[in-house]
Parts: structure tokens; sequence; C-alpha cells
């Protein structure tokens, strides 16, 4: 031993003991499937408590703490806490609830401490590259087009509309800087766009003055009529009409643009063509309601999410621009200590191009395993049908508050989202509001059902958004039978 190791003893983070690691491993997923096996027994979710609020206070720990400690501490402060979204009963917001699959992916993916997205000749490259594929085939996107499995949507539309604004904005936007923009350029959305969007426009130098909030019509899509006079308004001010963004699927209703009509527009106007496909994109692969996104694969660049209605863990999302060499110029910067070409790594050219070359980061992990693994294991027919069972589910929960009187739905159901609130005679809009609010903290206090509630033509509803491959037809019956109740008790 040297004299260095002797004054200095060498340490390292593997576990000292291996075997007893590898019993608390298993206990950990056994624990993990039994939460997943029993998610029905137990109450969707529950608030944090004063004193595990209080718990996480403090100074990080000087010295080590037994593993088995750790997890304990876990399972008596965090794991109750949770979102919920994993549960049968859980449609309050957008997200997805997970699979098997998609954790065990997880857990390989973290055991390499995968990366993806740098180095020519990974293994984890070629598994993005072939969802990427997959999602083109799947959302009948051209084959030629480029593509990034992302964070999520918020990254996907930032990628998106960086793009839109290298190619469109008419001088060299990476050289000389949005400061130096010979006039102001303006993007399109309707006033039911997702929040990303305006972040994202402020996030790229154009400022949320850029943006115009086009009304929508009866059915919530983007009033065309009003989107072609803002496009002309704006040329005869001297603005640049740069980007017409489609909604597929609002958070709100579940409201689809007419994509046809937008991607005419948009050629008509010499405009950029993005589509917000959060969850509504995967309509597509349905056996009967594909038809609800058609014109979708015209656009120029197409945002969406495998983590919501691909029921898959977060973080994983997608974009994907038709154009490869134009979705490659807006980020491609190779410093010296990155260099790749030919030769990389003592081997003759490159196999892949390098995915950081295609979005903002270079530090990404292993997100496409997941999908990989569990496309793979259920089919895209499956998911198919899981996705139709979903829609069929939100039409079934509609026609249940049509056929109770104390219900009133908020507009027809046009995908997997269905707004409604409870009624009582007598009561002013005022006193509905407030109602409303009140059912849904107590659907979620009791542990029924987590719906929250939005605003529509300035009048609160219950927000039922179904994108739960464990949700059944009962789970539905149930939802409406305790809103009744508790909107008896409370009124």
């Amino acid at each position: 031993m040297s004299k260095q190791t002797e004054e200095y003893p060498e340490e390292t983070l593997d576990p000292k003991d291996w075997k007893s690691m590898r019993i608390l491993g298993h206990s950990i997923l056994d624990d993990a499937l039994d939460y997943l096996e029993t998610l029905r027994d137990r109450p969707i979710w529950e608030h944090a408590p004063t004193h595990v609020k209080a718990h996480f206070e403090g100074p990080p720990p000087e010295d080590p703490e037994p593993a088995d400690d750790v997890y304990q501490e876990y399972l008596r402060y965090i794991r109750p806490h949770q979102l919920g979204n994993s549960h049968p009963r859980f449609w309050g917001w957008i997200a997805g609830s997970g699979t098997v699959m998609g954790m065990f992916a997880d857990l390989l993916a973290s055991s390499t401490d995968a990366v993806s997205g740098s180095f020519s000749y990974l293994s984890n490259n070629y598994v993005e590259l072939q969802v990427i594929e997959w999602c083109k085939t799947l959302l009948g996107y051209p084959s030629t087009a480029s593509g990034l499995i992302t964070s999520g949507c918020s990254a996907s539309n930032l990628i998106g509309l960086a793009v839109a604004r290298n190619k469109m904005a008419e001088f060299d936007v990476r050289s000389r800087g949005m400061q130096n923009a010979p006039q102001q350029m303006t993007i399109y959305c309707s006033e039911e766009a997702h929040s990303s969007v305006q972040k994202a426009v402020e996030l790229l130098g154009f400022g949320k003055d850029a943006m115009r909030l086009i009304p929508v019509d009866d059915s919530l899509r983007i009033d065309l009529a009003a989107l072609k006079e803002a496009i002309t308004d704006d040329r005869e001010n001297g603005c640049l009409p740069l980007c017409v963004i489609g909604c597929a699927g609002t958070t709100n209703t579940a409201a689809i643009d007419d994509l046809n009509a937008l991607a005419d527009i948009c050629a008509e106007e010499k405009c950029w063509f993005h589509v917000d496909g959060a969850f509504g994109a995967w309509a597509a692969i349905t056996p009967d309601y594909k038809y609800l996104v058609a014109g979708m694969e015209r656009a120029d660049s197409l945002a969406f999410d495998l983590h919501k209605w691909m029921y898959l863990q977060y973080p994983i999302g997608c974009i994907l621009i038709r154009n490869a060499g134009e979705h490659r110029s807006a980020f491609s910067l190779t410093p010296t200590y990155l260099a790749h070409g030919k030769g990389e790594r003592g081997l003759t050219g490159v196999d892949v191009n390098w995915l950081s070359d295609y979005g903002f980061e270079l530090s990404r992990g292993f997100h496409a395993l997941k999908a990989w693994m569990t496309i793979k294991e259920h089919g895209t027919a499956r998911y198919g049908r899981i996705i139709q069972q979903n829609i069929d589910q939100a039409h079934y929960l509609a026609r249940l508050v049509e056929a109770a009187p104390e219900l009133e739905l908020a507009v027809p159901v046009s995908l997997n989202i269905v707004n409604f609130r409870y009624m009582r005679p007598g009561l002013d809009e005022t006193g509905l509001d407030n109602l409303n609010k009140q059912i849904e903290i107590e659907l979620q206090e009791q542990g029924i059902a987590v719906t929250s509630t939005v605003s529509i033509r300035n009048r609160n509803y219950l927000h039922v958004g179904i994108t739960n491959h464990r949700s059944l037809y009962s789970d539905f019956d149930t939802l409406v039978r305790e809103v009744i109740r508790i909107g008896n008790e409370l009124a």
C-alpha cells in the first residue's frame, strides 16, 4: 500500500456489503410492485401534513446513514404523498399513469447511468432513433423528418419554435441575435393554447407581445377567419407573420383545431406550421378516431408527449421536424472537446449523427428505453385500443352526466376530456362556481377521485381528463354517483 493510500484511504460510493444491498434492492422492487398491484385499496392522494413538511427542513447529513433507514424514511414521508396519477380514478390533469415495464426500464437505464444523444456508436442512440422512427410511422409523419426525445412538450414546443424562428426570421438569428431583428415577428395560436407556448415564445426572445391569441369558435377551436384577418393586419403594419400553432387536443376541453385548414393557411401565407399534440396526437393510432387529427402530418414541426396518452413514466416527450437539415442547423454546435466526425474514436466515419445536435441539451438521459421496452411488450395495436377505450369512456361519462338531472355538461365531448358541473336550483352562477369547487375538494380529500376544475366561458366545471389505462367504466359510475351525493350534502 502506498504512503498516499495509508494517509488518505481510498473511498467509493459503492456498497461495502453487496449482499445486504441486494436484499434491500429486492425488497424495494417487491414493495413497488405491491404498491401498483394494490392501488385501488388506498386513497388516491394524501396531502403532506405539517409534520411531513417539517421533516424536510435542516442541513444535509455529514455522516452516513444506513441504507435501509434511508429507504424507510422514503416509505414514511415521501411515497404516501404523491400526485396519485397512477391510481385508476386520477383524471384531474392530463397525466400518464405509468407502466410496470416502464418502471423496469428506468431501473435498467439508471443501473448503467445511461447517456443518450452524444457519441455515435452507443446502442442507446439506436434505441432512441428507432423510437423516433416508430413515432413518425404511427403518427403518419414523413420518414425523412428528424426528431428528438425530450422531457416533454414544454421542451418540444421550445425546440419546434426555435427551428421555426431560425428558418423564417429572414436574418441570421444565431449570429446576430434577436436584438437585431429587422421587424417584429408574430406568432399565432388560439386562446386555448397551452401555457408552454407562451413560455417558449418568451424564452426565444420574441416577447409576449409577439403572440396573437386568436378567438375560438363555438367548438373552442381556433377561428380561421379571425386568424387570417390577424395575419393580414400584421403584414399591413410591417410585421413578419412567422408561425401558426395548431392545437391537437387543448388542455381544457381536448378541442382539436382544423389542422388541414391551418396547413392550407400556412402554405398560402408562407408561415411555419407547428402543432402542439401533447396528448391528442395519439388519437392517430386508434381504430375509429384517427380522423380527428387529420392534417397533423402536414405540420412543419410536431410536439407530443409519451408520458401522457402513451401512459409512460415521466419524463418523456418528442419533437418531430419535417426538414432535418433545418432542425440540425438550429442547434448543432461542436466545440473542440466534443469534436466528432470522420475517424471518431478511431473508427471510420460516423455511424449516426449526435442527437445532441438537434436540441439544447448535451446531457441527456436514456428516456427512450421505457418507450422502446413498453411498446415492444404491449404492441401498438393494444395501445390503439386502450387510447380508444379512454375516448369511449369519455363519451360514456358524458351520457351519464346528460342522464342525471343534477348535472350539466359544459360542451360536447370530442376526445377524452369531460367537463361538467353539479346544478342546484336557486343558486346563482357564483354560488354554483363555489359549490363545484368544493365538490372537487371533497372528491379529492375523501379519496374518491381526483378531478380538477376549469373555467369555460367564465363558469367553473369539474374537469375529467382520461389518459389512464387502469380506469374502468365502473369508475365513472362511481364518480357520477359521488358527485351527486356530495353536491346534495353540500347544497
